[in-house]
This record gives structure tokens, sequence and C-alpha cells, in this order.
């Protein structure tokens, strides 16, 4: 579950979203998400609603595929992180691109 809630949360702050910003989201308090986030156990329901506060939803992973999915999405995250230190080095990148 910890690595879960881990996802939960890295979710949120790749969206530059705060715990409390997930109120107007899932209708869930600062306070009870904040405990889901640090050690929670949360219900289906609200895994559900956390989800789609996310702009994301569960999936059920067979287990031979885990570490497939797993690179799949780092390796996803990793491109999103070089394209920010891109964007980081030249913020005029997207003004003065040639049009194509």
């Amino acid at each position: 579950m910890t690595y879960f809630l881990q996802q939960i949360k890295n979710r949120r702050l790749a969206l530059q979203l705060k715990q409390s910003d997930m109120f107007m989201r899932t209708g869930i308090s600062r306070q009870q998400y904040q405990r889901i986030e640090s050690k929670g156990n949360p219900r289906l329901d609200t895994l559900e609603l956390i989800a789609k506060g996310l702009n994301s939803e569960l999936l059920l992973v067979p287990a031979e595929q885990i570490s497939q999915v797993k690179a799949i999405l780092n390796a996803a995250h990793r491109a999103d992180s070089t394209e920010d230190d891109d964007l980081i080095d030249n913020p005029w990148r997207d003004i003065f691109r040639d049009n194509e």
C-alpha cells in the first residue's frame, strides 16, 4: 500500500496540486486527504474519487505484467522531466518554435 500511496502523492505533485486543492476535485477534506496520503487505508470508492480528481483511473494489472507497466510509466515520467528541463533552459521554445 505504501508504494500506491506514494504514487497518489507523486501524481498530485506532478499536477502541481496542493492537498487542499483536492477538496474541489474530490470533495475530500484536506485533513482526510492528508491522512490518506500519509498512512491511509482508503475504501475503493474513495480511491475512485481520488483517481478522478487526479485525472487518472484505477487499473488492475496482472502480476506478471507489473514490471512492464512500471517501466512504461517510468519512461514517460523521465520524458516529462526532460521536457520540463528543456523548457527551463529555453523558456522561449514554444513561443519561437517554427510553425510546422
